[in-house]
């Protein structure tokens, strides 16, 4: 990102309007890819401080899966299991612990995209407790 800001800052300096433009769109990237390390290291440390809640209440989901020689999480056990935390999230839709733990669900089901998205109502949910 330093050398990105140093070449925008050369091609700012530039007399062509080219150079000058493409080094605007150089100063951007290092801006937006800081508000992205920014914003997975607060979701990072939301998710921690959240997981940690739920330890100390004795209510984070228990990894007994049964798992292939390699170590995966067979897919058929993750599955049965998600529905158990599905429903206690439709149950209590403004509870964070459920959407935690439906988030843990998706994620041992190989559903990452899904599994973000319930962590993130989970951090929406925990902030305004």
């Amino acid at each position: 990102m330093v050398v990105m800001v140093q070449r925008a800052v050369l091609l700012l300096g530039d007399p062509d309007w080219i150079a000058k433009l493409l080094g605007a769109a150089y100063l951007l990237i290092p801006l937006v890819a800081a508000w992205a390390l920014v914003s997975e290291l607060a979701f990072g440390a939301r998710t921690e401080q959240m997981a940690k809640v739920l330890e100390a209440e004795g209510g984070l989901p228990v990894d007994n899966l049964p798992r292939t020689p390699a170590g995966r999480i067979i897919r058929e056990a993750a599955d049965a299991e998600f529905e158990k935390y599905k429903v206690e999230a439709q149950a209590a839709p403004q509870d964070w612990r459920s959407w935690f733990r439906l988030s843990c669900a998706y994620d041992a089901a190989g559903d990452r995209k899904r599994a973000r998205k319930a962590m993130r109502d989970a951090v929406s949910l925990f902030r305004q407790r």
